[in-house]
């Protein structure tokens, strides 16, 4: 019992692991695809994760804004060491002033699409220099000017002016970057030497499956094994690799890590619910029209009176069907169902008997004698009785006769003749087509008009709420079959 639970556990756990490695590399593939729109928050949450991640995307830092950054932090030295007022702190606060002029001018910012940080750079600075009363131009150049001078940093208290430009415009000027571009035209992105693992893996474990496939499976080519886990093919694609979701949900579910018969439930009611209507309506429509197109060609009519002109019919076992169906039912009604239904038909019989006798002058004078009521009851079950029971020997004694049973063909085959030579004599069977056809074209129209009135999702409702009824029907005789008996 061990050894043949053993492979199914350790082939669950392979499962598992595997869709685990697929779903790390999803979570990789959108963490990829993410990164560039979300570098800013990266950036401030968790600095580390850009100073690794920035090389693979081929991001750097800006040469204009780290320099203006840089040569911040040198006037902050600057003024630890020999304050606010010294030449050096003057010629840095100057090569500010004009690196700000540059930054405004040149805009570095719109390489990486950041038009919108240096436009929220320049109005915080405008707020800071500004006030709210000022009815000027409120220039960002001379904004900046301004605040990177001596009057102002030493008016304003240097601490309080350099702690605004680190919480206020240092982390917005931070967030610009560069980033280079191949001699493709597009930007640069390693991503595939981090995907490049993962998709060697994958493709080494669907070549194994297709192998086990094929072995299990020997008519299989290659492609065929290899098409049996189709959806595996997204992990190796290295274009469109949002599409891995797939395939990284199929391995979850598989490996019973998620449960998604809901989902796929609801999925597959969509589906239906969306394609049913359409399909039913294109068979019926089509069945419907084969069958005018016969009717109008004059094939049916040729079929049923079995015209020699008719193209011939193929025969798969030499065996007449419908003779051998109408044989079988023959047998079935004269044998079994007659004798059962023997005691109605007497029933009607005498019925009827006592009807006509109650009809007829001679019986309603009688009526009243004594004994002639239950005389003529006698007389109804005997002659009821009697009919039957001749009629069925009759039936009877005509299958097991085989002149009586070559009789009857013939005079089927007869009436079928004079049937359809009367038929074409009178010149019926256009008009009959006619009708017929249009009679199809009345049920194609109806049908499909009364489909499309018709709620599918309420079908498929219903159809679920009989299949849970007979799950529930079919756990009940399993446990009352499982109780012991009292």
């Amino acid at each position: 019992m061990d050894k043949q639970k053993k492979p199914v556990y350790r082939n669950l756990w392979f499962e598992r692991l595997m869709a685990t490695i697929a779903l790390f590399n999803l979570g990789l593939v959108f963490f990829d695809m993410s990164y560039v729109p979300w570098r800013d928050f990266y950036l401030r949450r968790v600095p580390q994760i850009t100073k690794i991640y920035d090389p693979i995307k081929g991001i750097e830092p800006y040469r204009d804004t780290a320099n203006y950054l840089k040569t911040v932090e040198t006037l902050k030295e600057e003024v630890s060491q020999t304050g606010l007022r010294s030449s050096a702190a003057e010629t840095l606060l100057k090569d500010l002033s004009l690196q700000s002029v540059e930054i405004i001018q040149s805009n570095p910012f719109a390489a990486a699409g950041k038009a919108g940080t240096l436009e929220k750079i320049k109005n915080r600075m405008r707020d800071r220099i500004y006030p709210k009363s000022y009815r000027g131009k409120r220039s960002a150049t001379e904004a900046f000017k301004i605040f990177w001078s001596q009057q102002h940093l030493g008016t304003n208290t240097w601490q309080q002016e350099i702690k605004f430009f680190d919480t206020q415009i240092q982390p917005l000027i931070a967030t610009n970057y560069y980033r280079s571009v191949g001699e493709n035209g597009e930007f640069t992105d390693n991503f595939w030497i981090v995907d490049l693992p993962f998709i060697t893996l994958f493709a080494v474990e669907l070549l194994s499956r297709a192998f086990l496939i094929k072995r299990r499976h020997p008519g299989f080519s290659w492609l065929n094994a290899i098409l049996w886990r189709w959806y595996d093919l997204f992990l190796l694609l290295p274009f469109f690799q949002w599409l891995r979701i797939i395939p990284v949900i199929l391995r979850l579910d598989k490996a019973h890590l998620v449960n998604l018969d809901s989902i796929r439930k609801q999925f597959q009611q969509a589906i239906v619910s969306n394609f049913a209507e359409e399909i039913t309506e294109l068979v019926v429509v089509r069945v419907i029209n084969q069958i005018q197109g016969s009717i109008q060609r004059g094939e049916l009519t040729r079929w049923l009176l079995q015209k020699d002109s008719l193209r011939p019919y193929v025969d798969i076992n030499n065996v007449n069907e419908m003779e051998a169906i109408a044989g079988i039912l023959v047998q079935a009604i004269v044998y079994e169902v007659l004798p059962k239904i023997q005691p109605e038909i007497a029933a009607i019989l005498r019925h009827n008997i006592d009807s006509a006798l109650s009809q007829t002058p001679v019986y309603r004078n009688l009526e009243n004698l004594p004994g002639v009521k239950q005389m003529q009851t006698q007389l109804s079950d005997q002659l009821a009785t009697q009919i039957t029971t001749n009629l069925y020997n009759a039936i009877v004694k005509a299958t097991k006769d085989p002149v009586a049973a070559k009789l009857s063909s013939k005079l089927v085959q007869r009436f079928t003749e004079a049937f359809g030579a009367e038929i074409q004599k009178k010149h019926v069977i256009a008009e009959l087509q006619t009708l017929l056809s249009d009679l199809l074209e009345e049920v194609k129209i109806n049908y499909v008009q009364r489909l499309s009135n018709e709620d599918v999702e309420q079908i498929l409702e219903q159809t679920r709420q009989l299949r849970t009824k007979g799950a529930v029907s079919s756990v009940i005789k399993k446990t009352s079959h499982s109780l012991p008996p009292r």
